[in-house]
């Protein structure tokens, strides 16, 4: 997935480091693991996780650029597009 969504940084009662500018990103596989949570209240688990788990667990093992196309099962997002490089 190339666009990063924001994710909201925490307040830490220690405060921020002098010069710490850098803000978090979201996991390349946070939909992912969205989609199994949401699995989890459809339902019987035992039928509505599997499907969403494995793409989850396939895109955990994937290589950055290279994670499952395939559409979500629960959540009403676009499915991550692969950037064809043509040479």
């Amino acid at each position: 997935m190339s666009e990063t969504r924001p994710v909201p940084r925490r307040e830490s009662p220690w405060g921020m480091p002098e010069g710490d500018n850098r803000q978090p990103k979201a996991h390349r596989c946070n939909d992912r693991a969205e989609d199994v949570i949401q699995a989890c209240f459809e339902g019987n688990p035992f039928k509505t996780v599997p499907g969403p788990f494995k793409l989850f667990w396939r895109c955990m093992r994937s290589k950055p650029g290279e994670e499952p196309t395939e559409p979500f099962y629960y959540l009403e997002l676009e499915p991550p597009k692969r950037e064809v490089k043509l040479e």
